[in-house]
């Protein structure tokens, strides 16, 4: 699965033509059918990971929690977590800057982080292992293990 909830990280991309998976956006304004990217609804200043709905993500702010979601809903037992840096005192995003789009503040990556912190104990209360993979990631409510460490557990 590709997610972006950003139209204009879909159009500065063209679609993604050659991801041949499944395209999943937020973005309302993403119009072009021909690039195959399927929408799902964000529930707006709701925070919380939901279940109840499939396709229905909670806010969270960003994308990553938006995944993180669709990954419960989609039924994983397993969720490992790789560029969940949060932070940007060690750069913006894991990837570095996004020409061209929105790149966060530390306003932005401090409610992701909390966000996507809190999500911790209602995904392990349902059983789901999530293991943070992320090289300098400030997320302290998962269990954290370099990325080859995390698939074979």
């Amino acid at each position: 699965m590709l997610y972006a909830c950003d139209c204009a990280w879909w159009q500065k991309y063209r679609g993604v033509p050659a991801f041949s998976g499944l395209k999943l956006t937020a973005d309302r304004a993403l119009t072009r059918k021909d690039w195959g990217v399927h929408r799902i609804e964000v529930t707006r200043h709701d925070d919380r990971i939901l279940v109840n709905r499939p396709g229905v993500t909670g806010w969270g702010g960003n994308s990553g929690f938006q995944c993180l979601n669709l990954a419960v809903q989609f039924g994983a037992a397993k969720i490992i977590l790789v560029g969940y840096d949060m932070r940007i005192d060690k750069g913006v995003h894991w990837h570095g800057l996004h020409e061209g789009l929105n790149n966060p503040t530390e306003r932005n990556v401090s409610r992701w982080r909390r966000v996507v912190d809190d999500a911790a104990g209602p995904i392990s209360a349902m059983g789901i292992k999530v293991i943070n993979a992320s090289a300098v990631s400030a997320l302290e409510n998962y269990r954290k293990m370099d990325f080859r460490e995390a698939l074979e557990c």
